[in-house]
């Protein structure tokens, strides 16, 4: 087995090892927002009902995001367990996380599907269809579950890799994938007039691809990890560690979902399509800041994973505050842009004069608690790689559960359709400042062999 590409987190170069790790786990991710981010795009640009069509498959973001929720939570949480114990010196054991979390994938894969099939048009209308995008949403949704198996192991798995410290593997599973899904889109969407069927249709193929790619490392010679046939069963305690672990990440996406269902159900209520249609690009661009991050923050958790089941503290530390430092610097700059120059994000996605316009108004409100989110992200990808469930936890309950869907519900009774645009940059601002706050205080206690010990 290939042991020398984890082995080396515990001895290179600490900036060294961020540079090799992130920057490919920060280009896999700017990738991996392609698939959505294009189909917009194109989408947006439909001769005349392109506007229409890009809010219809705005509406379908809840079911999207809640998809991606149940492969975060498996690859999220197993997979920082598998790299501590690689830390440990315990391979059999990584192994064997890794084939529980393959099952586990599996069944997510077969009952999403099943439920949202059945579901679907209640629930588009819930989050915000209306009688002019409904048949858009449906065409795009329909298609788009057939593919969720291969969604949930493409994303899901791909961390396996990552926590070996492959990420330039990692990162050729989604360029795979988003190469395929940029050259399709053009020709099913327009060259054989599918519309939006088109850009579903090219999205699970492209996701197909990505997920065979990702099968095949990780049952090769070329992965420290493999998968084994006598670890897809099932173990209670395995299926517990990744859960304990693998709910903060999930929170993370998943309440995106419950976000969507509060924002656009408001948004339509207060404004209508045209409003929902801005909380479509408002939360593209959002996805073109906070997905890099999640990529560098994705790249650099392996190195605390793996020295901290090494006992390597003083590497931990330094991990980590280089991580923290560099995602509050990355997302201030990229907010700063958005807040000078919200047209020419606006206009990627639309040429539509009036949504271009109301774009234009309400992105520098929108997004300007992002100017110190990356405390937020950096102190979660930490507290996530040193296996602490229960900080993590608190910490995507506070900004999403506790602070932003109250926020949109309540504002909006004052401040009209604006107070929905007001809440995410109040939530983002406190959820940030409490997050660096508990870092500072239980850090210390976190970096022991006591606290190792509960995590066997």
């Amino acid at each position: 087995m290939n042991t020398s590409k984890d082995t080396r987190l515990g001895t290179e170069s600490i900036p060294k090892l961020m540079v090799q790790l992130a920057v490919p786990s920060v280009i896999a991710q700017l990738i991996n927002v392609l698939y959505n981010i294009v189909d917009r795009i194109y989408i947006g640009r439909i001769p005349q009902v392109g506007h229409l069509a890009l809010t219809g498959v705005g509406v379908t973001f809840p079911i999207l995001t809640l998809i991606s929720a149940f492969s975060s939570f498996v690859g999220a949480g197993g997979a920082p367990l598998a790299a501590i114990s690689l830390g440990k010196g315990e391979r059999e054991k990584s192994e064997h996380i890794l084939g529980n979390s393959l099952s586990m994938l599996l069944f997510f894969s077969v009952a999403l599907t099943i439920l949202f099939q059945l579901g679907k048009e209640p629930l588009l209308y819930m989050f915000g269809a209306s009688d002019n995008t409904i048949t858009y949403a449906m065409d795009y949704i329909t298609i788009y579950l057939w593919g969720t198996v291969f969604v949930q192991i493409a994303l899901g798995l791909n961390l396996f890799i990552t926590s070996q410290g492959q990420a330039r593997t990692a990162m050729l599973s989604v360029l795979i994938g988003a190469v395929i899904n940029i050259i399709l889109d053009p020709v099913f969407i327009f060259g054989l007039n599918m519309g939006v069927k088109g850009a579903a249709y090219a999205t699970i193929i492209s996701q197909a691809v990505s997920a065979a790619w990702v099968l095949w490392f990780l049952c090769s010679k070329k992965s420290s990890i493999r998968i084994r046939p006598c670890y897809l069963k099932l173990s209670g305690k395995i299926v517990k560690n990744i859960s304990m672990l693998g709910i903060s990440p999930f929170i993370m996406s998943s309440t995106e979902s419950a976000i969507s269902i509060v924002l656009n159900h408001g948004l339509q209520t207060y404004g209508g399509d045209l409003y929902v249609g801005s909380m479509t690009i408002l939360q593209s661009v959002m996805q073109l800041l906070s997905i890099p991050i999640g990529g560098f923050t994705q790249g650099v958790q392996p190195i605390i994973s793996y020295n901290y089941g090494a006992q390597k503290f003083d590497r931990v530390k330094k991990t980590a505050k280089l991580l923290i430092s560099s995602t509050f610097l990355l997302s201030f700059l990229f907010t700063l842009m958005t807040l000078f120059f919200p047209g020419f994000f606006g206009s990627l996605f639309t040429s539509q004069p009036e949504l271009l316009g109301l774009v234009k108004k309400v992105m520098p409100i929108y997004m300007f608690g992002m100017l110190i989110f990356g405390l937020q992200n950096g102190c979660q990808a930490t507290f996530l790689g040193l296996g602490q469930a229960k900080i993590s936890i608190f910490i995507a309950l506070l900004r999403k559960v506790i602070l932003l869907i109250p926020l949109a519900i309540i504002l909006p009774r004052f401040f009209g359709v604006m107070g929905i645009y007001y809440s995410e940059p109040i939530a983002d601002l406190i959820s940030a400042t409490t997050a660096i706050t508990l870092f500072f205080v239980s850090i210390r206690k976190i970096l022991s062999p006591d606290a190792l010990k509960k995590l066997s």
